[in-house]
């Protein structure tokens, strides 16, 4: 078949998918029609495709599908720096529930840590958000396990601790890196990391997944 007819006929097929009509003398045999089976396997990676998706989740198409590009985030500021005066100098921010969720783990989980290792273990939590094994939200992933005895993946959501908040700039300053990291800034300390743990302690998992950095008191891995 030359060029033209495959052309014709693929002119055809879309006619057929699109309006659903064609004259007589455009059809084609099935079995010479090679746009037939075409569009047979047209369809077939349509519905695959179809299928990957709604495995995705709708919160993470939504996440995918909104992506900040670089430099179209004027509130996130160029060359972030992981110190105290370089939070100090930023307004204070106000958010909705990822917010919440993101600052208070910061602070209840890791207002020990430097900085630097506060911006880690938001990256932790914003990865495990993008990973289908974790659920498909901050406050979700923070939360999870909450409730089942030695089944929080966060530790202070199961110590049984009042969650109050009694240094009150630690507490500023979470909020201003969960602002930051829910805004965009890229995610470049720890490699992609799933877990941590502080040095002190060494859960079973770590020998099995890979390790990635060590920031402050905590190894930081990557799950397979």
């Amino acid at each position: 078949m030359g060029i033209r007819r495959l052309v014709q006929t693929a002119f055809i097929v879309a006619a057929v998918s699109v309006g659903g009509v064609a004259t007589a003398d455009e059809v084609l045999s099935e079995a010479n029609d090679p746009g037939i089976a075409l569009n047979g396997r047209l369809t077939d990676l349509l519905t695959r495709e179809r299928t990957a998706l709604e495995r995705i989740g709708v919160g993470r198409l939504e996440r995918l599908a909104n992506l900040p590009t670089r430099g179209a985030r004027p509130d996130v500021p160029e060359g972030v720096e992981f110190s105290a005066a370089f939070l100090d100098a930023l307004p204070t921010p106000k958010g909705g529930d990822a917010w919440s969720c993101l600052t208070e783990a910061l602070y209840f989980e890791a207002r020990g840590e430097s900085i630097r290792g506060q911006f880690a273990v938001a990256e932790v939590i914003l990865n495990r958000v993008d990973r289908a094994e974790f659920p498909n939200s901050v406050c979700g992933v923070v939360k999870q396990g909450t409730g089942r005895k030695y089944q929080c993946q966060f530790s202070y959501t199961c110590d049984g601790a009042p969650e109050t908040v009694h240094e009150p700039l630690s507490f500023e300053r979470a909020g201003k890196i969960a602002a930051l990291m829910l805004g965009g800034v890229d995610r470049r300390l720890t490699r992609g990391a799933t877990h941590y743990h502080t040095v002190a302690v060494d859960p079973y998992w770590a020998s099995r997944f890979p390790r990635t950095t060590t920031i402050g008191v905590h190894h930081f891995y990557h799950m397979p």
